[in-house]
């Protein structure tokens, strides 16, 4: 089992779904928890409480990961709090899934704003700590969407593409200073929003997966653990596909 006692993970996106089942796995393993979330205080409480039961330090943080100047400040609020960060997890997302014919400029730009912009915003502000420290873990959870393209999606596709390509870029600029950086692509995992999907989808994306099952939000987090863990120090600017096959 992976050992990361003593160290601080922030989780952003964490107060529900994918974010959320990341946060528990690393407080398992011994990490301290800030974890963001935005307008979701309700959540975030119930998260919180859950967390603490684990024996970690933690604190949720209402942030809009999207605005460079909160960001900023969220972060230099962490590390007063906790005096280091060891791990970023870049999983806040939004979707507003639309074909192209159909999507508004407002679609496409909130999606970016979230996903892609609120990635580097995140990044940027802990650089210069990473850096100082020399040593960090940057993992940011892309999407086999953005691999493979999907109809419906291309605002989410562009983002989750454009994270790939950020964490290739960070883990080359980071790397001389022990900072790694890498992604995980999830496939079709089973959260509250592809629960709501129509049933026909969400068969049809079942039929799609070899293993024939959706994954599971511990899936993420046990892949996330790894790259967040010691026995992953030599693993850099990589892209995991955790998604059962989907996209070979």
């Amino acid at each position: 089992m992976f050992e990361l006692t003593g160290k601080t993970a922030i989780v952003t996106g964490a107060s529900r779904g994918i974010g959320k089942g990341i946060a528990l796995k690393l407080a398992d393993l011994g990490a301290n928890i800030a974890f963001l979330h935005f307008r979701d205080g309700e959540k975030a409480d119930e998260t919180v409480k859950e967390l603490e039961a684990k024996g970690v330090k933690v604190k949720a943080y209402d942030c809009n990961v999207a605005d460079f100047a909160a960001s900023e400040q969220v972060v230099n609020d962490i590390i007063e709090e906790f005096g280091e960060v060891h791990i970023l997890v870049n999983n806040a997302g939004i979707v507003r899934d639309k074909l192209m014919l159909a999507m508004e400029e407002t679609d496409f730009d909130a999606v970016i704003a979230v996903n892609l912009k609120g990635t580097f915003n995140m990044t940027k502000h802990l650089c210069q700590h990473f850096k100082r420290k020399r040593r960090g873990r940057i993992i940011n959870i892309a999407s086999i969407v953005g691999i493979n393209g999907n109809a419906g999606q291309a605002n989410y596709a562009a983002a989750k593409a454009g994270i790939i390509a950020m964490t290739k870029s960070v883990a080359k600029e980071l790397g001389s200073r022990n900072v790694t950086a890498n992604a995980i692509a999830p496939g079709f995992i089973k959260t509250d929003m592809t629960d709501a999907m129509p049933e026909k989808a969400r068969e049809a994306a079942l039929a799609s997966i070899p293993l024939k099952r959706a994954g599971e939000t511990e899936d993420i987090a046990n892949t996330v653990a790894f790259l967040a863990s010691d026995e992953a120090s030599y693993i850099t600017g990589e892209v995991i596909k955790v998604d059962g096959g989907m996209a070979i």
